[in-house]
């Protein structure tokens, strides 16, 4: 019976996905000891090592269903590690001792290590198509949504007008520095671990770099310049990178969360029965995969800070609780997945109420700061001068009950003589969202830009 949510039949989807439970289970990291195993025989035998019979034969042991995996279960509790007890159970399935062979010049560490990194392959390729995947949804509702007038926020208060297409950029901009964080760290940590005792290479006098190189190669890694099982530097970073993403992730869902509220009403997840709904309340529509995903990251950080503080203060050689980052690694993976999974599922059918962001958007004298830009721009007035009359205005449309463009020529001028008819022409909220030209801008063609450069990156 499951005893964690990660594994539970009721919880088990909630928490983490199958294809990622699959990376991390008992079976496959056993199949990645013995990939090292057979992988390190292979190239032993080629290097003259050991005889090439004894590289066949431990190349033929080292399958999965060949191992009995409860007698494994009771060798890990004895020994503190597996490593000891399937090599054992290698040798004994190898004939004419050519078993004996097996595992010449490794460690316990050696082999954990590499097969943690080989998981962690696996598991960012799952990481790079979800995110591949969240960036293409994007890039898509900001080319579509380019024109839609939304209200830009600060301190959750009214700021200026943008459009919707212009915050989902900015999401995939993002996005997008975290792709490209993936690719930039993948050569630091996809590298192989076989150092021997102490890190040394001890036990191979001879072609032992040889034999590293080889290895590497044979199971996809890079060599590394030194042996690194002390330093588990490169495992923090995929921590931190998988708690960066998922920050990402949580800012995104909180942001559907606040504009799903009901006096709000400007974005909602997808509609789907049963989804969202209240076991009391019919007229409930709670944002779901919003709340899962933002309960999901903050178990991402979590694991990333337990596995600093258990990294921190190793010492310069094997300790036992070097094991401890295969447990931080795993539930990171496993909750990011998931989030993963709702955040994409989420954004592909995001529909946003475009009459009640336009409504929004300009409330709250949004365009107040288009008025004090025009004064700068048109009377050449000093910004600070500018801002004071733009206040007053302001002051005299909430005195007046109504906003800055029913305000008239003449309440204007009764504030500053120089204003001319052409001022309203920059209080809707469509001129203030096309008045920012500048790179990065608002302006619809700007949006567009950025969403077709991601594309072009995507394709």
């Amino acid at each position: 019976m499951p005893a964690t949510l990660i594994d539970s039949l009721l919880f088990g989807d909630v928490f983490s996905t199958a294809a990622m439970r699959g990376i991390w289970a008992d079976e496959n990291r056993v199949a990645q000891y013995l990939a090292f195993e057979a992988a390190l025989a292979r190239v032993q035998g080629r290097l003259g090592l050991i005889p090439a019979e004894a590289a066949e034969e431990i190349d033929r042991a080292c399958r999965i269903e060949r191992i009995d995996m409860a007698r494994l279960r009771s060798q890990t509790e004895r020994a503190g590690t597996p490593i000891v007890g399937l090599v054992s159970q290698i040798n004994a399935l190898c004939r004419d001792g050519f078993g004996e062979y097996c595992h010449w010049g490794a460690t316990t560490q050696d082999v954990t290590d590499t097969a943690t990194v080989l998981q962690i392959r696996a598991s960012l390729e799952i990481v790079d198509a979800g995110l591949t995947a969240i960036a293409t949804a994007l890039a898509a509702l900001a080319q579509k949504h380019r024109l839609t007038p939304m209200a830009g926020r600060t301190h959750l208060q009214q700021a200026v007008p943008v459009s919707f297409g212009y915050k989902m950029a900015g999401l995939l901009s993002a996005v997008q520095r975290h792709r490209e964080r993936l690719a930039q760290l993948a050569p630091r940590v996809l590298q192989l671990e076989f150092a021997g005792a102490a890190g040394t290479l001890a036990s191979l006098p001879r072609l032992a770099l040889e034999t590293q190189a080889a290895l590497a190669a044979e199971l996809g890694l890079a060599q590394p310049v030194i042996a690194w099982h002390t330093q588990r530097d490169t495992i923090a970073e995929v921590g931190a990178f998988l708690g960066l993403v998922g920050g990402t992730l949580g800012k995104l869902s909180m942001d559907v969360k606040l504009l799903m509220q009901t006096e709000v009403g400007e974005v909602f997840e997808p509609f789907a029965p049963g989804r969202g709904a209240s076991s009391t309340m019919p007229q409930k529509r709670n944002p779901d995969a919003a709340e899962l995903v933002r309960a999901k990251t903050g178990r991402v950080i979590g694991a990333l800070t337990g596995l600093l503080i258990v990294m921190k203060g190793l010492p310069l050689a094997y300790q036992k609780d070097m094991q401890e980052d295969k447990q931080g690694a795993m539930e990171a993976f496993a909750a990011l997945s998931l989030a993963i999974r709702a955040m994409t599922g989420m954004v592909l059918d995001l529909v946003p109420d475009e009459a009640r962001m336009k409504a929004a958007a300009g409330e709250g004298y949004a365009t107040a700061t288009d008025l004090a830009d025009w004064l700068v721009r048109t009377l050449k007035m000093p910004f600070r001068d500018a801002h004071h009359v733009t206040g007053r205005l302001v002051a005299r449309a909430e005195a007046c009950g109504v906003d800055l463009a029913g305000l008239t020529l003449a309440d204007m001028q009764a504030e500053e003589p120089g204003i001319t008819a052409d001022i309203f022409g920059v209080l809707t909220v469509e001129a203030s969202v096309a008045s920012r030209t500048s790179y990065g801008g608002t302006a619809p063609a700007n949006v567009a830009a950025q969403a077709a450069r991601w594309q072009a990156a995507l394709a």
